[in-house]
Protein backbone atom coordinates (compact mmCIF):
# COMPACT_ATOMS: atom_id res chain seq x y z
CA UNK A 1 0.00 0.00 0.00
CA UNK A 2 1.61 3.14 -1.02
CA UNK A 3 2.44 5.54 2.33
CA UNK A 4 0.30 9.07 2.20
CA UNK A 5 1.75 11.94 1.78
CA UNK A 6 0.80 13.72 5.37
CA UNK A 7 1.25 12.22 8.10
CA UNK A 8 -1.15 13.99 10.07
CA UNK A 9 -2.63 17.48 10.45
CA UNK A 10 -2.98 19.47 14.02
CA UNK A 11 -5.02 22.25 14.85
CA UNK A 12 -5.62 23.77 18.21
CA UNK A 13 -8.30 23.82 20.50
CA UNK A 14 -9.10 25.28 23.88
CA UNK A 15 -11.62 22.38 24.92
CA UNK A 16 -11.58 19.05 24.25
CA UNK A 17 -15.24 18.22 24.93
CA UNK A 18 -16.75 20.45 22.84
CA UNK A 19 -14.44 20.12 20.02
CA UNK A 20 -15.66 16.38 19.71
CA UNK A 21 -18.98 17.20 19.75
CA UNK A 22 -18.51 19.32 16.74
CA UNK A 23 -16.08 17.13 15.27
CA UNK A 24 -17.97 14.18 15.47
CA UNK A 25 -20.78 15.12 13.30
CA UNK A 26 -19.34 17.58 11.38
CA UNK A 27 -16.62 15.37 9.45
CA UNK A 28 -18.73 12.07 9.32
CA UNK A 29 -20.16 13.30 6.23
CA UNK A 30 -16.25 13.26 4.73
CA UNK A 31 -16.20 9.65 6.49
CA UNK A 32 -13.62 10.65 8.74
CA UNK A 33 -14.53 9.26 12.24
CA UNK A 34 -12.62 9.77 16.08
CA UNK A 35 -10.56 6.84 16.83
CA UNK A 36 -10.14 5.36 20.02
CA UNK A 37 -7.39 7.34 22.14
CA UNK A 38 -6.50 6.59 26.01
CA UNK A 39 -8.32 9.46 28.18
CA UNK A 40 -6.85 13.18 28.28
CA UNK A 41 -5.12 11.83 24.87
CA UNK A 42 -5.70 14.66 22.12
CA UNK A 43 -8.96 13.92 19.98
CA UNK A 44 -7.66 12.02 16.39
CA UNK A 45 -9.71 11.60 13.55
CA UNK A 46 -9.26 9.27 10.74
CA UNK A 47 -10.93 7.57 7.42
CA UNK A 48 -10.91 3.60 8.42
CA UNK A 49 -8.01 4.45 10.92
CA UNK A 50 -5.71 5.30 7.51
CA UNK A 51 -3.31 8.90 7.07
CA UNK A 52 -3.61 11.60 7.15
CA UNK A 53 -4.86 11.87 10.78
CA UNK A 54 -6.51 15.14 12.38
CA UNK A 55 -5.60 16.06 15.56
CA UNK A 56 -6.66 18.16 18.10
CA UNK A 57 -4.82 19.46 20.69
CA UNK A 58 -4.56 21.68 23.45
CA UNK A 59 -1.31 23.91 22.90
CA UNK A 60 1.94 22.63 24.84
CA UNK A 61 2.66 26.09 26.10
CA UNK A 62 -0.21 26.66 28.23
CA UNK A 63 -1.73 29.59 26.42
CA UNK A 64 -5.22 29.58 24.72
CA UNK A 65 -5.11 27.61 21.00
CA UNK A 66 -5.73 30.60 18.16
CA UNK A 67 -6.35 30.14 14.30
CA UNK A 68 -3.83 31.38 11.50
CA UNK A 69 -4.93 34.11 9.33
CA UNK A 70 -5.05 32.76 6.16
CA UNK A 71 -4.63 29.56 6.94
CA UNK A 72 -7.44 26.39 6.15
CA UNK A 73 -7.50 22.94 5.94
CA UNK A 74 -9.20 21.41 3.19
CA UNK A 75 -11.13 17.87 3.05
CA UNK A 76 -11.87 15.97 0.02
CA UNK A 77 -15.37 15.52 -0.17
CA UNK A 78 -17.16 12.33 -1.84
CA UNK A 79 -19.63 14.22 -3.78
CA UNK A 80 -21.53 17.38 -3.40
CA UNK A 81 -23.90 16.11 -1.28
CA UNK A 82 -21.81 15.47 1.30
CA UNK A 83 -20.34 19.21 1.13
CA UNK A 84 -23.77 20.24 1.49
CA UNK A 85 -24.34 18.31 4.92
CA UNK A 86 -20.42 19.31 5.79
CA UNK A 87 -21.73 22.76 5.96
CA UNK A 88 -25.01 21.93 7.04
CA UNK A 89 -23.80 20.05 10.32
CA UNK A 90 -20.87 22.45 10.90
CA UNK A 91 -23.53 25.40 11.43
CA UNK A 92 -26.08 23.84 12.88
CA UNK A 93 -23.23 22.43 15.87
CA UNK A 94 -22.01 25.91 16.21
CA UNK A 95 -19.76 26.57 13.04
CA UNK A 96 -19.70 30.14 11.32
CA UNK A 97 -20.23 30.01 7.83
CA UNK A 98 -16.97 31.16 5.58
CA UNK A 99 -18.55 30.26 2.25
CA UNK A 100 -22.07 28.74 1.23
CA UNK A 101 -21.61 25.29 -0.55
CA UNK A 102 -20.89 26.01 -4.32
CA UNK A 103 -19.15 25.89 -7.57
CA UNK A 104 -15.66 28.45 -7.50
CA UNK A 105 -15.36 28.17 -10.89
CA UNK A 106 -11.96 30.94 -10.37
CA UNK A 107 -10.66 27.33 -9.15
CA UNK A 108 -11.90 25.20 -11.83
CA UNK A 109 -15.18 23.99 -13.75
CA UNK A 110 -15.95 21.32 -11.12
CA UNK A 111 -14.61 22.73 -7.88
CA UNK A 112 -17.37 22.42 -5.51
CA UNK A 113 -16.76 23.78 -1.78
CA UNK A 114 -17.95 25.03 1.50
CA UNK A 115 -16.03 26.62 4.33
CA UNK A 116 -16.53 26.94 8.10
CA UNK A 117 -14.83 28.04 10.90
CA UNK A 118 -15.22 25.46 13.94
CA UNK A 119 -15.54 26.41 17.39
CA UNK A 120 -12.62 27.97 17.91
CA UNK A 121 -11.60 29.44 14.93
CA UNK A 122 -10.03 27.16 12.64
CA UNK A 123 -10.71 26.85 9.17
CA UNK A 124 -12.17 24.57 7.48
CA UNK A 125 -13.27 23.28 4.15
CA UNK A 126 -15.13 20.69 2.12
CA UNK A 127 -14.59 20.05 -1.81
CA UNK A 128 -15.60 17.61 -4.61
CA UNK A 129 -14.03 18.31 -7.71
CA UNK A 130 -16.77 15.63 -9.27
CA UNK A 131 -18.95 17.07 -12.12
CA UNK A 132 -22.24 16.00 -10.68
CA UNK A 133 -24.59 18.06 -13.39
Amino acid sequence: MPQAIISHITLGTNDYQKAAAFYDVVLKPLGFTRQAKPANKPLMYAINGEMPHLYLYKPFDGEPATWGNGTHIAFNASSRKAVDEFHQLAIANGGLDEGAPGLREHYGPNYYAAYVRDLDGNKLQAVCYEDEM
